[in-house]
């Protein structure tokens, strides 16, 4: 089984209500798996957060939202990735 993001982007974002300098927001990743040579498509929506300074730019807010997300998918694929046996 291999398993690759193939993309991803900010879905939406906002300012915490209550904690000063946190953005949250969800991340949309497409994911691909391949599996006995068939390729799957999936489509997920990942709630993410970031602390970030005052005045950070929306782009670097897309960007951190994103590496959140990114390492949530790298915990993902590590706890599916079989390991060999010795």
């Amino acid at each position: 089984m291999e398993l690759q993001l193939i993309d991803i982007n900010v879905r939406d974002k906002q300012a915490h209500p209550r904690l000063a300098g946190r953005m949250t927001g969800h991340v949309r990743a497409v994911l691909q798996e391949t599996v006995g040579g068939k390729d799957q498509t999936h489509e997920l929506t990942i709630p993410v957060w970031a602390d970030l300074p005052e005045g950070t730019s929306d782009a670097d807010i897309d960007m951190a939202l994103m590496v959140k997300a990114a390492d949530i998918i790298g915990r993902l694929k590590a706890n599916l990735t079989p390991t060999p046996s010795p």
